[in-house]
């Protein structure tokens, strides 16, 4: 099995704590992460695809072992900026995107940046479409209509130890929740707690994206890059129609729905992502 390396660069003046596997001059897979992990969730995605591929997955600042501070930009275009010269500080040239949740927010805006570096993207539970967010989003746009101190203060009932819990096992089935390792949530906890703020300041910042929605599709249409969708329906937030919409500016685009999946499918099907990863990587990298 391959060894995944644990390392820190200055970028900006600010540490970045970063995973990476793989052959140094082996094509890349760039992992950007969601809310509530870090770069933790992609431990058993790295060593199953490092012996031909590069995997590069760094934590944002004021999530896992990156720095947090009080000065940085914390927005999706912050991070965007970041991950920019991130790469740049790597030598990397050229990446397939991997778009989840909060990192595919990101990972859009910095594929708009300069789409000739981008060789390809697999999409996994990260929407681009706002006519099918799913009813979990339902708090989320009444705070965003009216962002009243009352209704940031319930949604920050979320940033908690139990919230995160719920944020991770969502919807699924019993028999799917049961391979989602609880140190997804009981991890993430100890090192969010302390940012709770910016956590919660991220609530808002989500409509900031979903207003670029038609910029990112814009993009999509335009450059058309090879794309493999793998998704988990089992998703209050992104449920199939999120998947299936990508279709419209990407007819190309490979898709599978996992019917007992949910928003961490890397937990409960990473052999079977693996084993459509990797021809479409062969192909495309």
């Amino acid at each position: 099995m391959p060894t995944v390396a644990h390392r820190t660069v200055e970028v900006d003046g600010v540490e970045i704590f970063y995973r990476e596997a793989g052959p140094p001059d082996a094509p890349v897979l760039l992992l950007p992460h969601g809310y509530p992990s870090s770069s933790f969730q992609y431990r058993g995605l790295m060593p199953a695809l490092a012996d031909q591929w590069r995997l590069i997955a760094p934590d944002f600042p004021g999530f896992g072992y990156s720095e947090a501070p009080a000065d940085f930009d914390y927005s999706f275009g912050g991070y965007a900026n970041l991950l920019d010269k991130f790469v740049a500080k790597l030598g990397v040239r050229r990446f397939v995107l991997y778009l989840f949740d909060y990192g595919s927010q990101v990972g859009f805006q910095l594929a708009m940046k300069d789409p000739s570096r981008i060789a390809g993207l697999v999409i996994q539970n990260g929407d681009a479409y706002e006519e099918t967010l799913g009813p979990k989003y339902g708090p989320l746009r009444e705070y965003w209509e009216s962002p009243t101190p009352e209704r940031r203060a319930e949604l920050a009932k979320a940033v908690s130890a139990e919230g995160l819990r719920e944020e991770v096992l969502g919807e699924v089935p019993p028999q799917t929740a049961e391979k989602i390792s609880p140190d997804l949530w009981q991890l993430s906890w100890p090192l969010m707690e302390p940012n709770r703020d910016i956590m919660v300041g991220f609530f808002l910042e989500i409509l900031s994206s979903v207003r670029l929605y038609p910029q990112y599709q814009a993009y999509l249409r335009e450059h058309q890059p090879p794309t493999l969708i793998v998704w988990g329906p089992q998703d209050g937030y992104m449920p199939a129609e999120s998947a299936r919409a990508y279709l419209k500016d990407l007819p190309k685009a490979e898709l599978h729905l996992f019917e007992d999946g949910g928003h961490w499918l890397l937990e409960s099907h990473l052999d079977e992502v693996v084993a459509l990863m990797r021809p479409f990587l062969s192909r495309v990298a």
